[in-house]
């Protein structure tokens, strides 16, 4: 409950102007060159990522803004820790999707 309610926290600061995006997953998606792609966006994904991932997690999944099929090796994988990872990773993507709309 209490991760929520930081993640929550963190998308309405961004949504009212406060957005301020540093980290790995935030300054791969400045840096992606998506439209959709801004402040607001990329620093609400980067909080849930904070909530979310291990810092090592993060740096990996930044790769993915660069370079998607990466994660399509990644989650075609049989090797146990990119599996791993992987349900990490769309534990992560899925909640994203759904705090920052």
């Amino acid at each position: 409950m209490h991760k929520a309610i930081t993640v929550l926290s963190l998308a309405l600061l961004a949504a009212c102007g406060g957005a301020s995006v540093s980290g790995p997953i935030g300054n791969a998606c400045m840096d992606s060159g998506r439209s959709a792609a801004g402040p607001i966006l990329c620093a609400c994904v980067q909080g849930v990522a904070d909530q979310t991932l291990s810092s090592a997690d993060q740096r990996r999944a930044a790769t993915f803004f660069e370079d998607p099929d990466k994660a399509q090796e990644t989650r075609t994988s049989d090797n146990a820790s990119s599996e791993a990872f992987w349900d990490r990773y769309r534990a992560f993507s899925d909640s994203a999707r759904q705090i920052c709309g």
